[in-house]
């Protein structure tokens, strides 16, 4: 991580402390713990054997840390075990200086609460620090790490970014085409231009017609006469919207 962002880490006033920062965040992450292959324990090899058995104060004093949150534990590595001062490990965790001396403080207390034979209760704060450095670190001797080598380190950065960009650009590619594709079936299913339909039936010769018709005060149809080509003069009934009376077709 800190050879894909070397710009940045170069610059750096503190280095080491952007990359203990890194590794911090990188190894807490919900995803990064969520990994199965990340749950094995390495096999061991000539450059990192197996690790001897923990003794049970060993294993009580990490159970007690692994029990604290995670910025108590942050905060107390850094000051108690690595031996920052207290302004570079407010700065390292980002907090402010009154705000890390209370961290530590309910740190070393907790600690002192579930690991009792380390005698921590009735101590100055400076003697408390002295004796979670030295037991911190022969907790953390007991587990040696093999970093590995710089140009694997290198190659195996770049290879990283190298999957990462193509990766990237396939997605993007990806997206462009379903987009294109959904583009293309949707101009497809358009409706074209309707076509035109029979024109309705009315009852009536000409638009309006029953509107005009004649009404008597009470609602009732109007009577009206017409002359037939003989001369004779026959009723029509006019009923409702236009309609024809049955007696009158």
């Amino acid at each position: 991580m800190a050879w894909q962002r070397w710009p940045e880490v170069a610059v750096d006033p503190d280095p080491a402390g952007r990359v203990r920062a890194m590794v911090h965040e990188y190894a807490l992450s919900p995803w990064h713990r969520m990994r199965p292959g990340l749950r094995t324990t390495p096999r061991p090899t000539p450059k990192a054997p197996a690790p001897p058995s923990a003794t049970p104060a060993e294993r009580a004093l990490r159970d007690a840390m692994l029990s604290l949150p995670a910025p108590y534990r942050r905060a107390l590595l850094l000051h108690d075990g690595l031996g920052l001062g207290l302004s570079e490990t407010a700065a390292e965790v980002e907090a402010s200086t009154p705000a890390t001396a209370g961290r530590l403080l309910h740190a070393r207390r907790a600690v002192a609460e579930r690991v009792p034979e380390l005698g921590l209760a009735d101590e100055s704060p400076a003697r408390q620090r002295e004796i979670l450095h030295e037991r911190l670190t022969g907790l953390a001797v007991a587990q040696p790490v093999a970093p590995p080598a710089a140009g694997t380190v290198r190659s195996g950065s770049e290879r990283t970014v190298s999957r990462m960009t193509r990766g990237a650009f396939g997605l993007t590619a990806v997206i462009a085409a379903a987009t294109a594709f959904t583009l293309v079936q949707e101009a497809g299913t358009l409706p074209g231009r309707p076509e035109a339909g029979h024109p309705a039936l009315t009852s009536s010769p000409t638009p309006g017609a029953a509107a005009k018709a004649p009404r008597t005060e009470k609602g009732k149809p109007a009577r009206t006469r017409q002359t037939g080509a003989d001369g004779t003069a026959r009723r029509q009934h006019v009923v409702g919207a236009g309609l024809i009376a049955p007696e009158a077709r």
